[in-house]
This record gives C-alpha cells, structure tokens and sequence, in this order.
C-alpha cells in the first residue's frame, strides 16, 4: 500500500532546531531563504503550512497565491503582522504561541527599569573612561516601595507584577478585557487609565496592537503621568507616539525610559530619542532568550501538526473561524 504523503511546511526562516525535529517527524520542511512576499510565495505555492517568523508581512495576497495552504503559524505571541480577517476569509486557521516567551519579556522590562533606576549605562561608560561620578549627584533610586503601572495584564503583565511585587513595589493593574477580580489574582491593584498614570512611578505597557492600543501613549497621556516617571515599553513600538515620548522626556515629564520596540523597524540610527542618555535602548530582543525560543518553536509547531492531522487547535489567532472547523476533531 502507497503511503500517504507528508504534507509541506515552508519556514519563513530558521527555528529552534527542536521545534524543527518535531515538525519533520509530520512533515516535508522547507527553510525559505528569501524573505519576501514574493520569494515566500514561490516556496510555499504547493504547501499546506507556512510557519512565518519577522518578515514577511503575511498578507491576502501571500495566503491567496498558496491555493493548498491548510494553516498559518506565527513565530511568538502577536499576530499584528498576519491580516487576521483575510485569513479568516479564505478559511485558514491561524496558530501562534501565547505565553511561550512571558518569562523572557518580563525579566526585560524589569531588567529596563533598574537600568533607568539606577542610570547603569551612563556609570558603565563614566567608569571605563576613568570618571568616578559625585556619588550624591548621580540621582539613582529604589524600586522597593514605587508604584509600577501595568497597561495590559496578560501572560506577560501578570509576571512582571509577580516579579515587581518581590522588590516590594505597589503593582497597579489596568485591562478593560479582565476581570476586576481576576486582576487582583494576577498580583495587581484594579485601576482606571487614568489613575494608574497619575499614581504611578514606572509605567510598562504590556498590550497586543490593536487599533484600541495604537499610540496609547501619546502627548495627552504622557501631561497626565506623574511628573518624573520611569517609562518602559517591551510590547509593540506603534503602541508609543515618539514624537510625544521625546517631548516628554526631554521636557522632564518622563525621567527616563527603556524601549525595546520602536515605531520604526529598524530604528533609524539618527533617530532622536537615540541621542538622550536618558533612554535605554535594545533591539526588540526581549522575547529573546535560549528557553524562549525553544517553546515557542515547539508550541507553534504542535499547534501546525494539530490542524494538519485534522485536529482541532488549542489556540486559535482567528476565533472567528471556530464556526467553519467543523471538519476539524
């Protein structure tokens, strides 16, 4: 008896290789190398999974032109560069992996508020200059009793208020998608918008893309914070107006900030908010880490093999299909 051929999967770029093993025990793998809408397009026109990493923009267009495609997996946690109502269209699931990096992500955006605390970068580059700063000058201060203000509560908010609670900081929590009781389980004090920007210390935003969140923190935002506030940002950069950002912090209103996500990437290397020593600056690498990329490798890969045995997903990015899976078990 003939057996039954594996179907394809194209990798839009390299994974973790246990999550590769693990795909290859279901399926025929194919690592694309060019990652453009058109090279992804002509890898994957006769595959039934295409599993995308940062580039490229999954798009109608892409998912159109792949006339076998069965699902779409997304390396990591958003899903803002998958057209989410076009796949739902065309009848294609939509897998990713939720939580697999809230570790990495949390330890980030705490790793950016003690930097800015405690201006770690600015006495690096003093010290290996040979400059001893004026210790009562340097303006540090603790965590231990601040108040930190979470916008956005989910698998990577609530570690972040487990791991602020541990420095002894009051954890504010603002999610109008949880339960007031619910927030208080997650570690944190129910707030409005408002109130956490007025109360707060050190603010990190913690939210998907959407059009709700876009430019959450913009210049009107930002005349309500507390005056001297710490400012961090690990989740999408267009969640962050700059313009704002960099009249906030060179006015005073914001004291210091950690950016980890830009309007813009790459961040032009003129950009203004580069050129304040009171920015940290890294490279959309917080959920980065050995451990991090394994799961989510692995947890979108397990998520691709349900839909191409027939099963049904545990996570889907597009619910609104749930409906039309009824083939699915």
């Amino acid at each position: 008896m003939a057996s039954i051929a594996k179907p394809i999967v194209v990798l839009a770029g390299p994974i973790h290789p246990d999550g590769h093993t693990l795909l290859e025990t279901e399926a025929r793998v194919t690592v694309c190398q060019d990652l453009t809408e058109d090279g992804v397009i002509a890898a994957a026109r006769a595959a039934e999974g295409i599993l995308f990493r940062i580039r490229p923009n999954c798009s109608e267009r892409l998912m159109s032109a792949c006339k076998q495609l069965k699902v779409i997996g997304r390396h990591g946690v958003g899903l803002d560069t998958v057209d989410l109502p076009a796949a739902t269209r065309l009848g294609i699931p939509v897998v990713h992996a939720p939580g697999s990096n809230s570790d990495a992500v949390a330890e980030h955006a705490i790793m950016l508020m003690l930097v800015a605390a405690k201006k770690t970068l600015a006495i690096d580059r003093a010290t290996r200059k040979g400059e001893w700063v004026e210790r009562r000058a340097l303006g540090i201060f603790e965590l231990k009793g601040k108040t930190l203000g979470i916008i956005g509560v989910g698998n990577i908010g609530r570690r972040v208020a487990h791991i602020a609670r541990a420095f002894g900081m009051r954890v504010l929590g603002c999610d109008p998608y949880v339960a007031p009781d619910e927030l208080r389980r997650r570690e944190t004090e129910p707030v409005s918008l408002d109130q956490l920007l007025t109360q707060s210390d050190v603010i990190t935003v913690h939210t998907p893309l959407t059009t709700e969140t876009q430019h959450i923190i913009n210049a009107e935002t930002i005349a309500r914070m507390k005056p001297g506030v710490v400012f961090v940002n690990t989740c999408r950069g267009k969640t962050q107006d700059e313009r704002a950002l960099f009249e906030g912090l060179t006015r005073g209103r914001i004291k210091a900030a950690g950016l980890d996500v830009w309007e813009e990437e790459p961040t032009p290397v003129d950009h203004p908010l580069l050129n304040l020593e009171t920015v940290v600056c890294t490279s959309h690498i917080a959920g980065v880490s050995d451990e991090a990329n394994r799961n989510i490798a692995v947890t979108v890969v397990g998520e691709m093999l349900r839909v191409l045995r027939g099963e049904k997903p545990q996570v889907l990015g597009n619910p609104a299909l749930w409906p039309r899976l009824t083939h699915l078990t």
